[in-house]
């Protein structure tokens, strides 16, 4: 599976950025999408994740109540909208996927695709 993402840039805090990724390859597979982030000097962390089917997903308490995540499964795409934008969200944003219906990995270790990641920057 090869996973493209897109849609970083630079952003006043407050605003708002849509990322999307678009899968390639294996995708008849059962997959769970989800996005990681890495800021400079830091390791990735989960950022937010979500079922197979799209009825579920889960999010890291950070971003809880500002980002969600979405897919469409016949554009093989998962998008993640960021609304209300802070500084400390500025990081390198990795589209990543596992083999699984439901059950959701928040360990980058855990992972078995990764995307190339999209920079986001969020100024103050």
């Amino acid at each position: 599976v090869q996973l493209q993402a897109s849609g970083g840039g630079l952003v006043q805090a407050g605003g708002s950025l849509r990322l999307s990724c678009a899968a390639s390859g294996r995708t008849r597979s059962m997959f769970v999408m989800a996005w990681f982030r890495q800021a400079p000097g830091k390791e990735r962390e989960f950022v937010a994740a979500i079922s197979w089917s799209g009825t579920s997903d889960t999010y890291a308490d950070s971003v809880k109540g500002r980002f969600t995540i979405s897919r469409d499964n016949a554009k093989n795409t998962v998008y993640l909208q960021m609304n209300s934008l802070k500084p400390e969200d500025t990081a390198i944003y990795y589209c990543a996927a596992h083999y699984g219906g439901s059950y959701f990995y928040t360990y980058a270790n855990e992972i078995d695709y990764w995307g190339q990641g999209t920079l986001v920057t969020v100024s103050s």
